[in-house]
């Protein structure tokens, strides 16, 4: 099919069947739409709405969301994942507040140079609002074209994703080129989905090397399968007298980086009483107790299983602790301070205790 025919019969089809009532296609603007883009990136649609929507009332703009602090940001990003996205969006708005004049900048490399803006968000981006001659390939984009054309193989492998880009921007129009691309993301998100694809309601059908052969989902190829190795850690419930326990906010980096949790302590010293003891001290923290194993549970990353064990210990703190630092706090069943690591929301309901004389 030529680029041309190809072209008409999706904005055909987008005309009649896209979707044109999403929250960030209305009073569209680099910003709201940059926003939608990386809550977009690996979640799916009806998951990003109600997210996106508090997330823009609470920062409506960039320079609001530049002077919000990261606990804030992510806890409006509590439960969306990929918590990388939260910070890379927040480090993003104060470059543009600092360095591009609160405006998102208006060229695809100047994009690039932010924090969590790769080729396909920024060539999103400018073409969606702008309607920029870019080329874009997220995943839905990917799945269409791997199936029009017959490209085998798994998209994360550098040679099938340069012949997918390069077919994006073959096809690619440079007149309408944001109603294109919109309709390439409506197309393979509502037609030409993962499983069971709705190849008779498919504007590009007649020309699609997949459904001629009848093997729709053959394509695109699957991540080859491996074998994830296992880790443990032991997640430690430290409980004052009040019934208050210890949260700690993680480091910038590494899984759940800058989000709060609880103090890990290596499943090995768990029992060892005198690296208990000297861990204990380094918290500022003394106990006479043996911890409690109070839950225990799987948690799985794309690359590693965690094994998690919960351990309960009834602690005091020493005359030298230093407390409400920013990186530690005691929680009382208040608010939650900011984004929490994925496990907290299985570990939560163990956290807030009754204490004695405390009315019920």
């Amino acid at each position: 099919m030529h680029p041309r025919l190809f072209s008409k019969r999706l904005l055909d089809w987008a005309r009649q069947h896209g979707r044109h009532d999403l929250p960030w296609q209305q009073d569209k603007t680099r910003y709201r739409v940059w926003v939608s883009e990386i809550m977009l990136q690996q979640t799916q649609v009806a998951t990003v709405i109600p997210y996106y929507e508090k997330f823009m009332t609470a920062f409506p703009d960039v320079q609001i969301l530049a002077r919000a602090t990261q606990d804030d940001v992510l806890a409006h990003w509590s439960g969306l994942g990929y918590y990388a996205r939260g910070r890379n969006l927040h480090k993003s708005a104060i470059i543009i507040c600092e360095e591009h004049g609160a405006q998102l900048p208006g060229t695809i490399e100047q994009l690039q140079a932010l924090p969590g803006i790769g080729r396909s968000t920024a060539a999103a981006i400018l073409s969606l609002t702008d309607n920029l001659p870019h080329a874009i390939l997220d995943g839905n984009v990917k799945r269409v074209l791997a199936r029009y054309r017959g490209i085998e193989g798994w998209p994360g492998k550098a040679s099938v994703q340069s012949s997918l880009w390069q077919l994006s921007e073959e096809l690619t129009p440079e007149k309408h080129t944001g109603r294109f691309n919109q309709a390439m993301m409506d197309l393979g998100a509502t037609v030409c989905t993962r499983s069971r694809p709705g190849c008779e309601a498919c504007p590009l059908a007649s020309a699609c090397v997949a459904h001629s052969e009848g093997e729709p989902q053959k394509y695109p190829g699957k991540k080859p399968k491996k074998n994830l190795p296992v880790k443990s850690t032991a997640m430690m419930l430290l409980r004052k007298d009040c019934g208050a326990v210890k949260l700690e906010r993680r480091p910038p980096s590494g899984i759940w980086g800058g989000l709060w949790g609880l103090p890990e302590l290596s499943l090995d010293d768990i029992g060892n009483t005198q690296k208990q003891q000297q861990w204990l001290q380094q918290q500022h923290l003394k106990s006479k107790a043996t911890p409690e194993k109070v839950a225990a549970f799987r948690h799985t990353f794309s690359h590693y299983h965690l094994d998690i064990s919960v351990y309960e210990l009834a602690v005091k703190t020493t005359a030298v602790a230093i407390m409400e630092d920013g990186h530690t706090l005691w929680y009382n069943g208040d608010d939650w301070p900011g984004g929490m690591a994925a496990p907290m929301n299985k570990i939560k309901s163990l956290l807030v205790k009754p204490v004695a004389g405390e009315l019920l």
